[in-house]
């Protein structure tokens, strides 16, 4: 079954590390953004009743209820398997989780980033642990257990220490999912372009060095498995039972259509993206970028994201040099990224999304 993902890329605050296409913009081009979204849900032809919803951003927890509705309204079903809201820590309320019930959203993702507040606010974030703590119990009440919260390895200034605060925070909060993200260093980003040119602001010169960020990352393997949360994706680990069904679609060929600034979308065989900018997407409602898909490439650049792996059939001579170099491994018929390899992963993938050939 296919999803669906509503991309709402309008922040309260710009965060230093963000590379995602989203941002502060004025009250104008939101409320134009929303009539293209809901002109774009409404005139799709509708083949299939959506499996997973996922509202990510952005902070698409801003929304206004209504706005919510609407938007929720003009996607078939309302009994999903798995209806997703990221959510900025800060701003959640007992009325607005219960409105967030009342139209299908059963799961929840926080971006938190760090528990430790020093952390915090080098990167423009406004909450604080207490907080979070406080707005999962809400959500709890109202009856959402499926939380995931997110974290970064690499922010500013963070050490051992703060990293070990904040899973000791996330093993007291007893969350069933949790993402940990590696800091990423590129052009989209306020923090990753002062790192690439070796400067200083936005606390570039506290940034841990990659090996401290590979520490901290193992550290939170080992850490949330001994509190049963177990690694299925690179850098997402659950429960059993509490993977995300949605972002499982993108790693499993699934289909799923994208709708809203820099969405994508699948059918099996084609891959398409809407322009990037809210801006653009405001400004040529419909236009749309398609690109073939590569079956065997794909499978192997985002099957290997999981823990499971995949079927050892292809790139022979690649998956054995890989193997020798302790980066893969074997598993009866399946191949999966070693640990090492998981550190390394990027350059791993790098080899498989070259032309078969």
């Amino acid at each position: 079954m296919a999803g669906v993902y509503i991309s709402y890329p309008f922040c309260a605050q710009k965060c230093t590390y963000c590379n995602f296409a989203s941002g502060v913009f004025p009250r104008e081009l939101e409320t134009r953004y929303l009539d293209v979204l809901l002109a774009e849900l409404r005139g799709t032809e509708w083949r299939w009743t959506p499996e997973t919803v996922y509202l990510g951003g952005g902070t698409p927890s801003q929304l206004a209820a209504g706005a919510l509705g609407s938007i929720l309204a003009a996607i078939p079903g309302r009994d999903w398997a798995e209806a997703t809201v990221e959510a900025a820590p800060g701003g959640l309320t007992s009325d607005k989780i219960a409105s967030w019930r009342e139209v299908g959203i059963n799961r929840v993702s926080l971006g938190v980033q760090s528990f430790v507040q020093t952390e915090l606010a080098r990167t423009g974030r406004r909450h604080t642990a207490e907080v979070v703590e406080r707005e999962i119990g809400l959500l709890r009440a109202a009856g959402i257990d499926s939380i995931s919260v997110d974290l970064i390895a690499g922010l500013p200034g963070q050490t051992e220490a703060s990293w070990t605060q904040s899973l000791d925070w996330v093993e007291r909060l007893g969350v069933p999912h949790v993402s940990v993200y590696m800091l990423e260093v590129d052009e989209d980003s306020r923090l990753g372009r002062e790192l690439l040119v070796l400067g200083s602001r936005y606390g570039a010169g506290d940034v841990p060095g990659e090996d401290a960020i590979a520490d901290f990352y193992e550290t939170a393997v080992e850490r949330l498995a001994r509190v049963g949360i177990e690694r299925y994706e690179i850098s997402n680990f659950a429960r059993a039972g509490f993977e995300s069904q949605h972002n499982l679609k993108y790693w499993k060929r699934e289909p799923y259509l994208g709708f809203g600034a820099d969405a994508h979308s699948f059918d099996g065989t084609m891959r398409w993206q809407n322009p990037e900018s809210a801006a653009d997407y405001v400004a040529a409602p419909g236009a749309i970028e398609r690109v073939a898909a590569e079956p065997l490439s794909e499978s192997f650049f985002l099957g290997l994201r999981l823990r499971e792996g995949i079927s050892s059939g292809g790139f022979a001579d690649v998956v054995e040099r890989f193997v020798q170099d302790g980066l893969l491994e074997r598993a009866g018929e399946r191949v999966r990224l070693t640990s090492r390899g998981v550190l390394l992963s990027n350059e791993v993938f790098a080899e498989f999304i070259q032309p078969v050939g």
